[in-house]
This record gives structure tokens, sequence and C-alpha cells, in this order.
């Protein structure tokens, strides 16, 4: 056995090893890949698995090889939280894309901030996940307050409810998307008949549906998600309650329907994410993401390419300034809130909060099992 040539050939194998690490660059995905909000949590993160795969070209060609960790959160601050802190550890991970809900994004963006990892939501829509002033979270979607007031706003402008009964989910954000609508209804000059809260695992809604009833409102808010609106949608519509149920984007799954059964009709909600009819950009993607992951893109989806691409042109900007060489986490971060991106939502630039300047908010409408768009709002950050 020739032992120099042994040692030589170990030592070549440990120099590639040493470069390839060095040039090895992740992203990650924090969301719910698992439990009642998963269909989300996969729509986010196929969304960017697809923007990973179509930039791998361009990252090789800047030197860097380009794959994506996702951490699965359960919807669970404290298990998004340990994702959070796995990241930290992770010194290839250069961004975040997530986390899908306010309840996880909060203390999760609040855990990668001194290690300056970058984080842009596509879907966390509660004010105070930029309302802090971290440097490192931004998002690709409207806030609550323009959510809630646009929704608050729609369903006494445009469906003309006097007296609304109001319900959140008692989490981060159904409560801060209630409240905002809250604020907007009473501007417009309805009435509150009820402003309750629910715990988000309630499933049994008798005692509920009984004060309704009794109360007889021209609509329901309900700041919540798909996984407890649809049953609730449900035993309304059992108990013989026709009237609107409104909520926000907590609804954008095609489970509402599912779970609501034959409750699914006369249910609105605003969402952030658009249908790919409504964005044409959009469509070139769809098709590809059906022949990835055998389903179709729904609007986080979208949303979700839009983000995942905002942090890997960020990742490439920053490696330019930097020498082309890889750059730091806290290059990284500079450049995604500094730089200005084109997504197929639009152009898309964050203020000093890490809120996008300029956004759309869209009405989506369920009759009989079947949505359609119900219009379209334009949202500006001052």
């Amino acid at each position: 056995m020739n032992l120099k040539a042994t040692a030589l050939s170990l030592m070549s194998a440990g120099l590639l090893g040493s470069a390839q690490a060095a040039t090895s660059v992740k992203i990650a995905t924090i969301s719910p890949l698992s439990g009642p909000v998963s269909n989300m949590g996969l729509q986010l993160k196929n969304g960017t698995q697809l923007a990973v795969n179509e930039m791998r070209p361009a990252f090789a060609r800047a030197g860097m090889t380009l794959n994506l960790v996702a951490y699965d959160d359960q919807a669970d601050p404290g298990t998004g939280t340990a994702a959070a802190r796995r990241i930290v550890a992770d010194k290839t991970v250069l961004g975040v894309v997530g986390p899908l809900t306010s309840g996880v994004a909060i203390p999760g963006s609040a855990v990668l901030a001194p290690s300056h990892v970058v984080a842009v939501t596509p879907t966390a829509t509660s004010d105070k996940v930029t309302g802090r002033g971290l440097a490192n979270m931004n998002r690709v979607c409207a806030r609550d307050d323009a959510q809630g007031s646009a929704g608050g706003s729609y369903l006494v402008k445009t469906l003309k409810a006097k007296k609304i009964y109001v319900l959140n989910d008692k989490t981060p954000y159904g409560q801060g998307l209630a409240d905002q609508a809250e604020k907007a209804m009473k501007t417009a000059g309805a009435s509150i008949v009820q402003s309750e809260g629910i715990d988000a695992q309630d499933r049994d809604f008798t005692a509920i549906i009984t004060k309704i009833q009794a109360l007889k409102p021209d609509a329901v808010y309900f700041g919540g998600m798909y996984g407890q609106i649809g049953p609730f949608a449900k035993q309304l519509r059992d108990k013989g309650v026709t009237i609107p149920l409104f909520s926000g984007d907590g609804l954008d799954s095609p489970d509402l329907a599912k779970l609501a059964g034959t409750g699914a009709t006369n249910i609105y909600f605003t969402t952030t994410a658009p249908d790919t009819q409504i964005v044409p950009a959009a469509r070139a993607e769809a098709s590809s993401f059906k022949k990835t992951f055998g389903t179709e893109i729904q609007g986080f989806g979208i949303l979700s390419y839009d983000a995942a691409k905002v942090i890997l042109q960020g990742i490439l900007n920053a490696a330019k300034a930097n020498g082309n060489k890889v750059p730091s986490r806290a290059q990284v971060e500079a450049a995604v809130r500094g730089g200005k991106f084109k997504g197929l939502t639009g152009d898309i630039d964050f203020d000093s909060k890490g809120d996008r300047v300029s956004a759309k908010m869209y009405v989506v409408t369920l009759k009989n099992g079947q949505r359609s768009s119900a219009g379209v709002i334009d949202i500006q950050r001052k």
C-alpha cells in the first residue's frame, strides 16, 4: 500500500470537502407541514422550492451551490422558535422564507435577529411582525391593519351589513385581524352586537351559534384559520343561519370548502394572495408547479415564490457587492431590506419597518363550495 499516495488522496478529499462547504449556501422555510393548516405550509415550502430550482444555475455561475432546508413548525410558536435556533446554528443558511403564521413569525424572527438571518414572510400579517423594527424581518403581503380594515369596510359598504357579530381565535393573527376589522366597521357606521374570542382549538360552536341566533346580526366576522372556521360554517348553516360569514386570508385554502361541506356558501374573505387567473405572470409558474409537485399552485404558493426570489436575488446582489464572494448574513439582510425586486405580484420593495410599500388585497367569495373573485383593493404604505 502506498502510504504517501493515500495521504495525498485523503488531503485532496479534505480540501475538496472544505471548498464545497465554503461555497454551499441554503435558504430555509419555516411553516406547518403537518397539522390543521399544513396545506398552506406546503404551499409555502413548494413555492420556495420552485424558486430555488429556477435560481440554482445563477448561483452556480456565482460559485455557490444552492439548496433548501424545510422545517415543520406545526403552527406552534415553541416548535417554530426551536427551528429558528437550528437555523441560526447552521451557518450556511442565509435567509428564511416564512414563518407562515404571525404567532410563529413574531418570536421566530426575534431568535433570528441577533444573527442577522433575514426572513421574508409571504403570509404573516399581524402588525407586530414588522412593528418591532427588526432589521431582519420583512414581508411581501399586506398587514392586518390593511387587511382587517379592507374586510370590515367591504362588509359594511358592499355587503350592506349594519349589525355584525365579531369573533376571533385569540391568536395574534386572528385577534389582530378582528380588531382592525371592527374599527373599520364602526367607522363605516355599523354596530357590533358582540365581540369575543374563542380558543383556536374549539370545534363545538353550539353556544356561540345560539347567541348569534338570538342577536340576529346581518353578518359574522371571524378572525381565524380555515381549520376552525370551516367546521364553524358547517354548524352555522346546519342551524339555518345563512347570513354572510367574513374572514381574512386564513381561509385561503381549498380545504375550507371540504371542512365546511354544505356550509361553504355565502362566505367571503380578504386575502393577500391572488388566484393565478388574476396574475397573468404566474401562469407559467403554475404549470411548472403542477409538473413538479403534482398539485395546483395557490395564492400562498405564488407569494412564497416571490418571497424566495427576493431572498435569493438579495443573496446574489450581496455577493456581487462583496467582490463576488459568498456574502455574510448581515450583508444579505441589508441587501434584502434596501433592494428593489420584480415578483409575480409586481414590484417589491420594503419600507423602513420591512413592510411592502405597495401591495394588493383580494376579496374572494364561496358560493356552494365554488370560489370566485369579488374585488381587488390597492394597499399603499405611507
